[in-house]
């Protein structure tokens, strides 16, 4: 007797043990420790037999039962009763309960322990699992200390305490070495749930990593005064960080590099030397990228909104400054800013500016039979073709110096006989290529446009309609870490996304893919999420001054 309360005691303390051990709770354990009893008594009594288990929690008593479900027909007798029969036992019996009867204790076997342990061992393995899961899935972002326990090809294994991450071969620092038993930093990049347990993805290389050191270090990051709007990384060489402040008082930049330095060193020293530019953030696209580019000065810039383009001028002598080693410098800068950066120096961009003078006086010297002092005349004054000529009020053409009101009148009939002319030639164009008269009807497209349509074999309303706001105004990807833009049929004719979406949803009513009325209820439903959108941020707004 004495043995057997032994045995009984000494379950509950492994259950405790293995609990403590594995960081889970005990009743997952004891869930288990019953389900392994469970199915080791099927071995004995028969495996069709349906049989429960219960170890009660504080005397480590086992009790079995075999488990009778209430059927109408009984196909099983190991594992059924009929209602009759079940009545018999409890009047109040119904279709589908179990009734239950208590076995004797049973006597384990070497074969049923073994498969036991197995069971046990498997539940407790997914307990663990999933506790894993649970502690880490809600930590993405976060920055976490660990050892290394492990190298396997060229990935570093790292000990968080109750789980373990993985730092992969991209996502660590360039020329930093690994040994077993240091002491590591990094950032939780993503947590997964896979067949082969939770895996905890860390780096040492993602750009938010450097924002959260910044955070530990700055009392004023982590108190949201200063914000890190933005950060681009080259791990182990060279980073650009864009910073602002809500509190006018501080400057952002100062805060961030501290007394002599002390805490942008501390997170350089983090990062194995890596360089840290920290730039001022502005709402200004064009002075932020000017900002982002330092140490180069630039002179001028020239910002495409549409395209994410930017065209920089810089003095002669600073363009290996502003393109960085390899072109580390503009491409940060790129990165940081969103933009596709264009960098020439002030003799490049004066020879671009010469050449566009020229191709424009020679269109105006031979659409217009003008000498090229009057072509040059008119590209000075700003315009960029012979249709803003014929378009624009005569009065602007008399203001012109040098012009009177008789050779403003010549110009802008001589602007109006070739726009005609060339409108034929580009009807003829359309003909041959096939592009149907119900075309022309669409708002928004010019002959021009309609001919580059024919070209790209969007010749009917339908092939209009079945376009992609992409399709006409290209789009821009990143590919390999750097900014493509991709050309749309209707590239170089300022068409901007909303017109051309516009003209697509229209060319879809005329096809009779939607009516008036599916048009007019999807444009005020994009008017609604917009202002919606609006007062979401003005909220947020408001909030961040409180």
């Amino acid at each position: 007797m004495t043995a057997v309360s032994f045995n009984k005691l000494e379950l509950i303390q492994i259950a405790d043990a293995v609990a403590r051990e594995k960081s889970i709770e005990k009743a997952l354990v004891i869930d288990a420790m019953e389900d392994a009893l469970a199915r080791a008594a099927r071995s004995r009594y028969g495996h069709e037999t349906n049989i429960k288990a219960e170890i009660n929690p504080q005397t480590g008593e086992t009790r079995l039962w075999r488990l009778l479900e209430v059927v109408e027909t009984v196909e099983n007798d190991s594992a059924e009763i009929t209602l009759d029969e079940a009545r018999h036992r409890n009047p109040e019996a119904e279709i589908g309960d179990f009734m239950s009867d208590p076995l004797p204790p049973i006597d384990f076997g070497r074969v049923a322990a073994m498969a036991a342990k197995q069971v046990i061992t498997q539940k407790v393995r997914e307990a663990e699992r999933d506790r894993q899961y649970e502690d880490f899935k809600d930590r993405v972002g976060e920055v976490i200390n660990g050892i290394i326990k492990r190298v396997e090809y060229g990935h570093v294994i790292v000990d968080l305490g109750r789980a373990e991450g993985i730092v992969r071969r991209d996502q660590q620092l360039p020329r930093e070495n690994y040994r077993n038993g240091d002491r590591v930093r990094a950032y939780i990049m993503d947590v997964r749930r896979e067949a082969r347990g939770p895996q905890i993805f860390l780096s040492r290389a993602h750009p938010q990593f450097m924002a959260k050191l910044f955070e530990q270090e700055v009392p004023e990051v982590y108190d949201g005064v200063i914000e890190i709007r933005a950060v681009a990384r080259d791990p182990g060489s060279r980073a650009k960080i864009g910073v602002m402040s809500n509190d006018s008082s501080i400057d952002p930049v100062g805060a961030c590099v501290g007394m002599r330095g002390s805490r942008v060193q501390a997170v350089v020293n983090e990062l194995g030397g890596e360089k840290i530019d920290i730039v001022p953030w502005s709402p200004d696209d064009a002075t932020f990228v000017v900002n982002a580019l330092a140490p180069a000065e630039v002179t001028k810039v020239v910002l495409d909104e549409e395209l994410e383009r930017i065209e920089v001028v810089v003095p002669d002598e600073q363009l290996s400054l502003a393109i960085g080693r390899r072109g580390q410098n503009v491409r940060l800068a790129s990165q940081l800013s969103g933009y596709e950066i264009d960098i020439m120096t002030e003799e490049e961009e004066s020879a671009k500016r010469q050449e566009e003078f020229r191709v424009r006086s020679e269109a105006f010297m031979q659409g217009l039979d003008v000498d090229d002092m009057m072509a040059g005349l008119l590209v000075s004054e700003g315009f960029a073709s012979i249709e803003e000529i014929a378009m624009v009020e005569l009065e602007e053409l008399n203001e012109i110096d040098g012009l009177d009101e008789e050779t403003a009148e010549e110009l802008q009939a001589r602007a109006r006989d070739f726009i005609e002319e060339e409108n034929k030639k580009l009807d003829e164009k359309r003909k041959e290529l096939g592009v149907e008269d119900a075309v022309l009807e669409l708002d928004g497209l010019d002959l021009k446009m309609i001919v580059k349509l024919g070209e790209s074999d969007v010749k009917t309303v339908e092939d209009v309609a079945g376009c992609a706001t992409d399709d006409l105004i290209g789009w821009t990807e990143r590919v390999d870490g750097e900014r493509k833009h991709f050309d749309g049929i209707l590239e170089g004719y300022g068409v901007s996304a909303e017109e051309a979406e516009d003209l697509i949803m229209r060319a879809r009513v005329k096809a009779g893919w939607i009516t008036e009325e599916d048009l007019a209820a999807m444009r005020a439903e994009a008017e609604a999420e917009e202002e919606e959108g609006e007062e979401q941020e003005e909220a947020a707004a408001a909030d961040a001054v409180v």
